[in-house]
């Protein structure tokens, strides 16, 4: 049976490390690959933390809320340095003192999708938030996150003060829902089978030859 093409959407949140992890992953296992597909890749919204006030709140109160303490955090954050370290991502969270909310940056996504530029913000965003500790709630950070990944500032920032995607955004995060998706990263493959969680590359290597088979 002759291999199909590749369509990957990945259901994710910029402030999801697992995500980021998620990505470099699916990266490895495309290369990986002996016929090396040509992927069509696109990122979907899924906010962890919807109901964060719009300035967000600061880090160490809302790990505090979330994990009832910082060393529970903590024992995570550990295991996370030695995979970011396998993966090449040289995470930095005592960087990071303000967990935002993210639904600009998925209007930011959305965006760049229509510019052919998503996996490139995408990364961008990623970067700065978990290497650099920038607030990516703040509009001024996004456009120039934006900016690195080869959009117009300018452009971005005009976007970014209308509404434009909102009702796109929050249509494709519904979506997600009503697959039952509770946890990202989240790979559909092919509008069919599916991927949860940062898995190694060999096991995406073997969901992407079904899918594509399929």
């Amino acid at each position: 049976m002759r291999s199909q093409g590749l369509r990957v959407e990945i259901y994710s949140d910029v402030v999801c490390p697992w995500c980021y992890v998620g990505k470099r992953r699916l990266e490895q296992a495309l290369i990986d690959m002996k016929d090396r597909p040509q992927a069509q890749i696109t990122w979907r919204p899924f906010q962890l933390n919807p109901t964060m006030p719009k300035e967000g709140m600061d880090r160490t109160m809302y790990l505090k809320a979330k994990f009832g303490s910082l060393d529970a955090f903590r024992e995570m954050e550990e295991r996370l340095l030695a995979v970011g370290a396998e993966e090449h991502i040289p995470f930095a969270f005592e960087k990071v003192t303000r967990t935002p909310n993210t639904f600009m940056a998925h209007r930011l996504i959305w965006y760049a999708g229509r510019q052919d530029h998503q996996d490139a913000v995408v990364e961008s965003l990623f970067r700065g938030y978990f290497t650099e500790g920038v607030d990516i709630g703040s509009m001024p950070v996004l456009t120039q996150l934006a900016g690195r990944a080869g959009l117009d500032v300018a452009v971005v920032e005009s976007f970014l003060c209308g509404a434009e995607g909102t009702t796109e955004v929050k249509a494709e995060e519904a979506v997600g829902r009503q697959l039952g998706i509770r946890g990202v990263p989240y790979f559909v493959l092919n509008g069919g089978a599916s991927i949860s969680g940062a898995q190694p590359p060999d096991i995406f290597v073997s969901a992407i030859q079904k899918a594509r088979a399929g």
